[in-house]
């Protein structure tokens, strides 16, 4: 597969009234986006000239495949936690959602796909299938979960069958769902009655069963480093094991098309077996992908490749013994942790890989021109004249030369005592958000040696600042927005602050608001009295908010980890209907991000004042910690879990409001 050193983005197009009002959201709208990256391929179900790929964190993502050559991102829908598998019947896709439960997404309008419909499921939900009326979902820690979808906006699960081993793939033929179950091979279900389903044969592989495919009297398993197990359900009560070819080094997912199965290599690509002898498999060609292959289907003459890291590709079949690839869209893995608007250019900082900086001179076709890798990790990124002044972690505060966009390079930098997370500059003053020793104060008069001059510990973790006139208006990660005056930068001290957020990564202020990028939202602060700030409005985005930044046209840009999304403040005070929007009944949303190494955040719904507890037990019902405890007025609201200093593991966050009771599963990883 071809590789490229530029970054492919693409801008979406504007995302219509109803999709943006679909959204948790109070007095901000959500306009558009540039750069719509992938966290990881993991599925992909190919239907006319649409390709519908499960993208991890960065959910569905729907690929016009027309032109083989040149495949375009044409719609999106990413407000999934873990899209692992997909399927399409009809008017929608069908998302499984590996933390849990059954997305169902509208794709009549291939453009601006709508989510109509969801079900939570127990466990660890990795691959669907649909026929008829019915979702099958294979359920990695619950089996085979059986989805009514005779109303695709309320799926109801009607049945479920606990298999043994872990369910990872799932195909339907007839009455029977074949699911391959990791260490206990291919196991038949009969689904005549979908409520009562149950197994009546199955057929032990070697190594771990991934995936199924049915052609015929034969289902096709993909057995990791079993390779390709051909099994005969001739007799679907005495399935038995008639051929197998063994030397992919990882089958991870088959498909059958006439006389060949395409076989999804995890460390070799696509692997092409003759199967005109069933009994006698034999591997006729093959195609060496860059990454690792995890999905694969075929449609005509091509094999659609769902590639983790190098996202998806289009391999030419019309040769089985000679598969070529023909095109490819390519998604580079990366963290968008810090955004900048200065003038034509959009300055973003890419976790791992530095500086990029891309041409908006046409917002349609945005292109990177430049980048600047320095050491450390980067996060936020401020422009200030000729240079862009980027956080890099570990390494402090680097100043790039920016005097020539395509060829941006380091001048000078100011190894901050911490950990540095958020800059801005006013005038001689660069302001450092430093992790773990708050606000700095650094004098960029000479921008080539930068000196410290003062400085303010915040109670918190400061991961990002902004400045307006003699205010600081810094993001504390456990305590919210801390208001500091900075009248005499030498001696910083704090007037105000306002804690009623989630975590808070970034922030960014202009005229009377500051804009506050909290984990999984942005959060718009009246800061017109500096001392009492107050909040007017906020949007749920669907990644990792981690910051913020305005533009010129007043328009709201958002680092949103896998995108930057382009938001719209509807200021209360122009409306004629300021009122407060309030949840019509109790609920606590899924945690975010899940699976988690240190914090994640829930949140919740109050339609009246209640008694809200939140608490934190283990896996035996024994108490962790106490998160909430108090009264509290209508309203959504935001909680965080640091669980630094527990052990990994399962754990279960229990809301208690008045009457009202829910829990959501929580896993730690360390």
């Amino acid at each position: 597969m071809k590789h490229s050193t530029v970054l492919l983005m693409v801008l979406a197009l504007a995302l219509a009234a109803g999709s943006a009002s679909a959204q948790d959201a109070e007095n901000v709208e959500q306009v558009g986006r540039i750069y719509n990256h992938w966290t990881g391929v993991g599925d992909v179900t190919v239907i006319d000239d649409l390709a519908y790929v499960a993208t991890g964190m960065s959910g569905l993502q729907i690929v016009d495949i027309s032109d083989s050559e040149n495949l375009e991102v044409i719609g999106y829908w990413d407000y999934i936690n873990s899209a692992y598998g997909v399927a399409v019947s009809g008017d929608y896709a069908y998302v499984s959602n590996y933390w849990g439960g059954l997305y169902v997404i509208s794709v009549a309008d291939p453009e601006h796909p709508q989510e109509v419909g969801y079900l939570d499921t127990d466990g660890n939900a990795c691959n669907v299938t649909v026929s008829g009326d019915y979702a099958y979902l294979a359920n990695r820690s619950s089996g085979l979960r059986i989805i009514s979808i005779a109303d695709p906006e309320n799926p109801e699960e009607v049945g479920y069958y606990e298999t043994e081993g872990a369910a990872l793939g799932v195909s339907v033929s007839g009455n029977y769902a074949y699911v391959a179950a990791s260490g206990s091979g291919l196991r038949v279900i009969s689904i005549a009655d979908p409520e009562n389903p149950e197994e009546v044969g199955y057929c032990d592989t070697p190594g771990w069963a991934y995936e199924v495919a049915i052609s015929g009297n034969y289902a096709y398993v993909a057995a990791s480093r079993s390779g390709l197990r051909v099994i005969s359900i001739a007799d679907p009560e005495n399935p038995e094991e008639v051929g197998h070819y063994d030397p992919p080094v990882s089958a991870v997912d088959v498909a059958v098309s006439g006389n060949y199965a395409y076989v999804a290599d995890d460390e070799r690509g696509l692997r092409v077996i003759s199967i005109a002898d069933p009994e006698n498999p034999v591997e006729v060609g093959y195609y060496d992908t860059p990454g690792r292959a995890k999905g694969v289907t075929v449609s005509g003459n091509y094999a659609y490749i769902a590639n983790y890291e190098s996202g998806l590709g289009v391999i030419s079949i019309a040769d089985p013994e000679s598969p070529v690839e023909v095109g490819y869209y390519d998604t580079d893995y990366c963290w968008f942790n810090g955004v900048m608007v200065s003038g034509d250019y959009v300055y973003a900082t890419d976790y791992n890989r530095g500086l990029r900086i891309i041409s908006v001179v046409d917002p349609e076709n945005p292109v990177e021109v430049g980048y600047c890798d320095t050491p450390g990790w980067f996060y936020g990124v401020t422009v200030s004249g000729d240079y862009a002044y980027v956080a890099g972690g570990g390494s402090g505060l680097r100043i790039i030369s920016v005097v020539d966009p395509e060829h941006p390079e380091e001048a000078g930098y100011y190894d901050t005592p911490g950990d540095a997370r958020g800059v801005t500059v006013s005038g001689d003053y660069a302001y450092v958000a430093d992790l773990r020793s708050g606000l700095r104060v650094i004098s960029v008069a000479d921008p080539e040696n930068p000196e410290e001059v003062g400085y303010y510990d915040t109670p918190g973790e400061a991961w990002g600042v902004a400045v307006s006139g003699n205010y600081a208006y810094v993001a504390d990660y456990e305590s919210g927005l801390r208001v500091i005056s900075v009248a005499d930068p030498e001696n910083p001290q704090e007037v105000g602050h306002y804690g009623k957020t989630g975590p808070v990564f970034g922030v960014t202020v202009s005229g009377e608001y500051a804009y506050v990028a909290d984990l999984s939202s942005l959060r718009v602060i009246s800061v017109a009295d500096p001392e009492h700030p107050e909040e007017v409005g906020y949007y749920d985005t669907p990644g990792h908010a981690n910051s913020v930044a305005l533009s010129e046209d007043g328009l709201i840009y958002v680092a949103d980890w896998t995108n930057v999304g382009i938001y719209r403040f509807i200021d209360p005070a122009k409306v004629n209907d300021p009122a407060v929007s309030v949840p019509v009944k109790f609920n606590l949303s899924a945690a975010y991000p899940n699976p988690f190494n240190s914090i994640t955040k829930l949140s919740y719904g109050l339609p009246t004042t209640a008694d809200v507890s939140v608490r934190v037990l283990d896996i035996s019902g024994r108490l962790i910690t106490t998160l909430i405890d108090q009264r509290k007025t209508p309203g959504r609201y935001s909680v965080a879990w640091n669980g630094m200093g527990v052990p990994a593991g399962i754990y279960f966050v229990q809301l208690k409001a008045d009457a009202f009771f829910d829990m959501k599963k929580v896993v730690l990883m360390k």
